[in-house]
């Protein structure tokens, strides 16, 4: 009887793997239709050729709505505010009175080419033609990506406080159960394998809360980006003023909290050569452009490697459009390899997501760890 039960729990698990594997299958084939139906409707709607440059760079920028889906000639999607100050004056409206980048509103429009391409310009009373004498522009504006970032962190927020709950009732003698129990591993790698191995010991629990919040946020949005629709598909962590952002709070927590011994090591590194202190400071002057290169590495690698993920997908759909232009047949023939493509590049993605999440979290704790050294290092 027992090992009937045994077998029948290990049946149950093995089901739930299956239908785990199959659900994200799904999603994948449903993220390619959907983007294979955008692109469609583009390429409809230009009557030109077809452009996958210009159509992938699109997707993967930020934008002043988020797009839903299209049926027919009707683009379905969410207008968001739209915040500017001008010349000492505030103008509030939502983006559906752009019109989709195609209309002006209250002397603004959305520019379609040149240097600001997708951003807000100043246009004179033709509503077309960019204003060459305007004044500074400040757009504060609650675009695709900042919808995105208030409703990663509000879920957080409530993700986190459950669990941080949960032990508060149960005691530290009780197994955790429910969300505590699938989030504990990745709480318990980033402490163990991130925070510790980096970290004096002492000083663990000073970065433990910022680094286990910073994993979280990055890891939850690489996720939500890949979903096909909303909330999803917004590119939070391949917006390079989103890592630029995280970057600059380990930079300012990093110097906050650096020690002397971290400071004597820049301006007076211990066991150099004095002729390379002075009278030509040139070990300083290293140490300080390596202050400086490091938010520059954290904010380049988690960004490159976000937006060249989406950009491969993107590539392999856009591939049964480009070689479909030159045949029906090409293009169906194309068609299920790129969709297989796709399905693989997803599972990759999965992959990179908690990499990207954990490369950006350890250096930080690197960088942290380098920020208090004890003294006889």
């Amino acid at each position: 009887m027992g090992n009937e039960g045994s077998r029948g729990y290990a049946n149950l698990r093995e089901g739930k793997k299956i239908l785990s594997l199959l659900l994200i299958v799904f999603a994948t084939i449903l993220s390619a239709s959907a983007e294979t139906n955008t692109i469609q409707q583009e390429t409809s709607e230009g009557k030109k050729k077809f452009d996958a440059g210009k159509v992938i760079i699109d997707h993967i920028l930020d934008a002043y709505d988020w797009h839903i889906a299209d049926y027919g000639d009707t683009h379905i999607s969410i207008p968001l505010p739209i915040i500017l100050m001008y010349e000492g004056k505030w103008y509030f409206f939502f983006s559906h009175k752009f019109h989709h980048g195609k209309d002006a509103h209250k002397g603004f429009r959305i520019a379609s080419d040149g240097p600001k391409k997708g951003r807000i310009v100043r246009v004179l009373d033709d509503g077309i033609t960019h204003d060459p004498h305007a004044s500074f522009l400040l757009d504060i504006s609650i675009t695709k990506n900042v919808l995105a970032i208030f409703m990663a962190s509000v879920f957080l927020c409530w993700l986190l406080i459950s669990v941080a709950r949960s032990y508060t009732n149960f005691g530290p003698h009780r197994a955790p159960n429910g969300l505590a129990g699938l989030l504990e591993p990745l709480f318990l790698f980033v402490r163990d394998d991130i925070a510790r191995s980096a970290i004096p010991e002492k000083e663990v629990d000073r970065f433990l809360p910022y680094l286990l919040s910073l994993f979280s946020f990055i890891f939850f949005n690489n996720l939500l980006g890949l979903v096909p629709f909303f909330p999803g598909g917004a590119n939070v962590t391949g917006s390079i003023s989103v890592t630029l952002t995280l970057a600059m709070f380990t930079f300012f927590t990093l110097h906050i909290f650096a020690n002397r011994e971290y400071w004597k090591h820049i301006f007076n590194t211990p066991g150099v050569p004095f002729w390379l202190k002075l009278p030509i400071p040139l070990m300083p002057i290293i140490e300080l452009v390596g202050v400086f290169v490091k938010p520059i590495v954290l904010t380049l690698r988690l960004f490159a490697n976000i937006t060249a993920g989406h950009m491969i997908i993107l590539g392999f759909v856009s591939l049964i459009f480009v070689l479909g232009s030159s045949g029906v047949v090409m293009g169906l023939a194309i068609s299920p390899l790129s969709v297989l493509f796709v399905i693989f590049m997803n599972f990759l993605e999965l992959l990179v997501a908690f990499i990207q999440a954990y490369v950006f979290t350890f250096f930080s704790a690197i960088f942290f760890g380098m920020a208090v050294p004890e003294k006889h290092h």
